[in-house]
């Protein structure tokens, strides 16, 4: 198949693609003002109908590839689903169904629908039966709609598979056969992967037709993420977080444990000392998950301790660090970790906790990403400051959503206006289908929901709490500090099982 490399500087403007006018505008808007290598070199290939490979780096900029592309295909008179997006998480399917209705605000009564497991299959039958244009979704709660016959995909011009090589990781190569069988023949497929194993190459035999393919190896700038490693002892290793937290003190970090155990032990030991931590892994529920993820993302709490579920796919702006609390045995999800940090000409850290019975896993990550591996003393880590490290923001929950028509700028409008805040006070503000979530300035936010309360948004009043992560609002000091349990240290899952949701 033939492979091709990014456009020449020249061309990396959106104006020289063939998109309407309203289409350009709208990414002028969102900031869109030039493209990315894999925008560049991808979406002239998919404008033009041909399938593609696309191989690139995380946080290269792909969703705008097949967003754009599948709107391009899209007869909005039609209410029946033209495209079909499949994501391995239900986070990852969430953010790119944010996405792509963020790049089709152009465009009058687009419905993009998320159909991802872990939330009730009645409510995704109901928006089904009342039609929608394209479906974001994870290949198992798929597979169920189809067999439903809730799903029908007779009309499909799109398909993309979207971290096809972590779907594959994960045992969905079946189902992703399931769903390809189910399209039509006649259609334009789009495949999206960091990695090229074989079962990619067995998938493009099956689905795609003379499909282009693009390479973009190239790996995150050695200088925008600095790494370092510390030897600890295993008993030693979560209190390490705490004093890597303290030494560097980031405003945003994600902390990587390979078991879902590691993540409840680490989360225990971060809220008894003081940290707002919150934690992401396959236990909680949709609801929960999402509202963890909000807060992040709202930067109103300062750790997010985590599976590789959040590997990939997270789209968190402005995270300063990546703690690796154990060593991957892949390389690889070393390499999609750390890639959550050191995103758009931003710098970042990477800080990585080792043992001496892991040693070769560092190897390893050395002669995978060709560096010199940094190790720092342990002991080095002393606190930089005996304040407390607090979020810089806060989030309140707004009962209601896009169920009662809210908008952004509805709840904009009634903090500034008739609750008197500054518009410097108020940050991410994000609707959902049946709640609101707004970040607010911390040293505001108590008064923010007293005045909310007492206010209206969209000429009702509304119910408002102040989202908590439980964490101690003061902080003890390292002297008093105490850790009721050492957790022994776990060992990873040797596989993903098959046909389950990710954890």
């Amino acid at each position: 198949m033939p492979q091709l490399t990014p456009s020449s500087p020249a061309a990396t403007a959106f104006a020289s693609l063939p998109l309407k006018p309203a289409d350009l505008a709208n990414l002028n808007q969102l900031g869109y003002l030039e493209m990315t290598p894999i925008q560049a070199a991808g979406l002239p290939i998919t404008l033009a109908g041909h399938d593609l490979i696309a191989q690139a780096k995380t946080g290269s900029g792909k969703t705008a590839v097949f967003a754009l592309t599948l709107l391009s295909n899209l007869d909005v008179r039609d209410l029946t689903v033209q495209a079909l997006v499949l994501c391995p998480t239900r986070e990852l399917a969430e953010q790119v169904t944010q996405e792509i209705r963020r790049l089709a605000r152009s465009r009058d009564n687009v419905k993009v629908l998320s159909l991802v497991g872990g939330s009730i299959m009645r409510p995704q039958m109901a928006s089904l039966a009342h039609g929608a244009h394209i479906v974001v979704g994870t290949p198992g709660r798929i597979m169920d709609h189809l067999q439903r016959e809730s799903l029908v995909l007779d009309n499909l011009n799109t398909l993309v598979l979207d971290e096809a090589d972590r779907m594959l990781d994960m045992g969905f190569f079946d189902d992703i056969v399931y769903v390809a069988k189910r399209c039509p023949r006649q259609r334009q497929t789009m495949l999206f992967s960091a990695t090229y194993p074989e079962g990619i190459a067995q998938l493009a035999r099956q689905f795609m037709r003379q499909p282009r393919e693009v390479k973009l190896t190239e790996q995150h700038a050695a200088d925008k993420i600095r790494q370092r490693f510390y030897e600890v002892a295993p008993e030693e290793r979560l209190e390490a977080v705490a004093r890597l937290l303290d030494h560097y003190r980031p405003v945003s970090s994600l902390a990587f444990c390979n078991t879902r155990q590691q993540c409840r032990d680490l989360l225990a030991v971060l809220r008894e000392q003081g940290f707002q931590a919150l934690a992401l892994h396959g236990e909680l529920e949709q609801r929960e998950r999402d509202q963890v993820l909000i807060q992040f993302a709202n930067r109103s709490c300062s750790v997010l301790v985590a599976t590789d579920v959040a590997a990939r796919g997270l789209d968190i702006s402005d995270l300063e660090a990546v703690i690796n609390v154990d060593v991957t045995p892949d390389p690889e999800v070393y390499i999609h970790r750390i890639g959550r940090t050191g995103r758009a000409d931003r710098d970042g850290w990477a800080l990585s906790l080792a043992s001496k019975n892991q040693m070769r896993r560092v190897d390893a990550i050395a002669r995978e990403t060709g560096t010199t591996v940094e190790w720092h003393p342990i002991a080095d880590l002393t606190p930089a400051s005996d304040q407390p490290l607090l979020p810089p923001m806060a989030t309140l929950q707004i009962l209601g959503g896009r169920k009662e028509k809210i908008r952004p700028g509805d709840v904009l409008g009634a903090l500034t206006g008739e609750a008197g805040l500054k518009a410097d006070q108020v940050g991410k503000i994000t609707v959902t289908e049946t709640t609101t979530y707004v970040a607010v300035a911390r040293e505001i936010a108590a008064e923010a929901l007293r005045r909310l309360l007492a206010g209206k948004v969209k000429g009702k009043t509304v119910k408002v709490r102040l989202l908590d992560d439980t964490a101690s609002a003061s902080r003890p000091s390292r002297a008093n500090a105490s850790i009721r349990r050492k957790p022994k240290e776990t060992k990873p899952a040797s596989s993903f099982p098959r046909r389950r949701e990710p954890s």
